[in-house]
């Protein structure tokens, strides 16, 4: 692997990220996909160094491929159960974090459902700060991976049309998948009810749909995203059924994109509500390719920030 210079200290959102940062971001990644198939998949360019997850909010995916990537690198971890910690006792979020960095960690993972807490931590922190979803604003990482998966598929990330479907209102991965191809270039659709998709998304450079068949038709990729029940999402239409009956992405309505169309979702599914089972699990899916590569999405983003860059990939 080429040297190269990130002048990121943080990664709080794909906003902060030029269009250059995402593609090197991307060609690691995709060196550390091959070195995740190898026998021995360690590699040393965070030995030494301390990740801390610092999660808020109940994760499968997110936290433990942070973990898998920080163990990847070599690096100590260091996983912070917000629910048997001393905030329970009425500890603030900042006097954690110092307690934490006390420890002298290099890199804090964290998720909170406040919106913007990434970037409140980096006042006052000298680690490393990495969004891994916060509130309404953003998942940077999320829409790496999502854009290193369509570029396995479509061999680039530009002159794309993108399909995303569902609760946008409520969607960090939506916001930071917006972001990330409109930087790049890239059409995007947003489709669902008016009430889960207000025009003020337009502002954001999408075109808005609330007809599914009409923002599928031709899409290279659609994005399925779930119904946010805990962010009061279940409140925004009439009944799950109704919600089925118009916005279920299923094998009819896929078939309006183009042929070569993927269909991506982050996690975690509601099968037969926004995805039919029989194209969730068919060979047009990349839903489980998605999860492996949020590994090695993850392992680039903490190899640079904090990785050892003499330390070369073959």
């Amino acid at each position: 692997m080429k040297e190269t210079i990130f002048k990121q200290k943080h990664l709080l959102s794909i906003e902060d990220l030029s269009p250059e940062e995402i593609d090197l971001i991307l060609e690691i990644a995709e060196s550390f996909v091959e070195v995740s198939t190898r026998n021995i998949k360690k590699f040393p360019a965070l030995k030494g160094k301390t990740v801390v997850n610092l999660f808020f909010e109940s994760s499968t995916r997110t936290r433990s491929s942070f973990e898998i990537a920080a163990k990847r690198l070599s690096a100590d971890l260091i996983n912070f159960s917000a629910s048997i910690s001393s905030l329970k006792k009425g500890e603030s979020l900042r006097d954690t974090v110092l307690t934490l960095e006390a420890m002298n960690p290099h890199i804090i993972v964290i998720r909170h459902s406040a919106s913007g807490s990434p970037k409140y931590l980096t006042t006052f922190a000298r680690s490393s700060i990495i969004n891994a979803g916060d509130g309404f604003h953003e998942h940077p990482t999320q829409a790496l991976l999502d854009a290193l998966t369509i570029k396995q598929k479509f061999k680039t990330l530009r002159g794309l049309k993108i399909s995303i479907i569902g609760d946008i209102l409520h969607s960090r991965v939506a916001r930071s998948n917006i972001i990330l191809h409109h930087k790049m270039g890239n059409e995007i659709s947003l489709i669902g009810p008016p009430s889960l998709v207000p025009k003020e998304f337009e502002q954001m450079g999408a075109k808005v749909y609330y007809d599914l068949k009409e923002g599928v038709k031709n899409s290279d990729i659609v994005m399925m995203l779930r119904v946010q029940e805990e962010r009061g999402g279940g409140n925004y239409f009439p009944s799950i059924r109704e919600y089925r009956k118009l916005f279920e992405i299923n094998q009819e309505t896929f078939s309006l994109a183009k042929e070569s169309a993927i269909l991506m979702h982050p996690g975690p599914l509601n099968r037969d509500v926004e995805i039919e089972t029989s194209l969730a699990d068919s060979d047009k899916s990349v839903i489980l390719q998605q999860v492996t590569n949020g590994i090695a999405v993850r392992m680039a983003v903490l190899y640079l920030l904090k990785g050892e860059r003499n330390e070369i990939i073959n």
